[in-house]
């Protein structure tokens, strides 16, 4: 393990800064492995760990990142720099949905607001390639999205219902098809349908 993966991971931890879960970055890691990966966009760099994690596979990968938070978009610059990753990973400070991009990625990975799941989708597949996936992460929230259980806070039961709404939209989606699996906290494989 690389040791400022370890301090991330305290960091993390300590600040209550999402990041992804051992079992779901192991399973986003051999999939980009089996699926011979090189470019790839992520929508939430939150400290830069998955970004990392990603370029950490092979020095031919290429990771596009984007956070908007300002704290936390500097502790991924200084994470990627730590990492020395810099020629890896391009990390913009800004709303995903100001970034226009033409170029095409054999992965977007899809791992910020869970409310704006949709939009994000919708905006950035015309960024994939033809054999390309977007992976959907945190599609369980923490095992909400799948029980009848109320949460207490309004803000809760409102992000669990727009990602069941994200997950109709995956299985009804014309142009799509989606995996669901239950790795991690939840991930969606999505691929255009042959």
């Amino acid at each position: 393990m690389v040791p400022i993966l370890d301090e991330m991971e305290a960091y993390a931890s300590l600040n209550n800064i999402p990041i992804m879960q051992k079992d779901g970055i192991a399973f986003l890691e051999e999939y980009i492995r089996k699926n011979h990966v090189y470019k790839i966009l992520e929508i939430g760099a939150a400290i830069g760990y998955s970004s990392i994690r990603m370029a950490n596979i092979s020095e031919k990968i290429k990771v596009v990142t984007v956070e908007r938070d300002e704290n936390r978009y500097k502790e991924a610059l200084s994470n990627i720099k730590k990492a020395n990753k810099e020629k890896q990973i391009t990390l913009y400070h800004m709303d995903a949905f100001d970034l226009e991009l033409e170029e095409e990625f054999d992965l977007i990975f899809i791992d910020a607001a869970k409310s704006q799941y949709i939009r994000f989708f919708e905006k950035f597949k015309k960024n994939l390639k033809q054999n390309g996936t977007i992976i959907s992460d945190n599609l369980s929230f923490h095992g909400l999205v799948e029980t009848d259980k109320e949460s207490e806070s309004r803000n809760v039961r409102g992000l669990v219902r727009k990602l069941r709404n994200y997950i109709s939209f995956l299985k009804d989606n014309e142009e799509f098809e989606t995996t669901f699996v239950t790795t991690g906290d939840g991930i969606g494989i999505t691929k255009y349908k042959k």
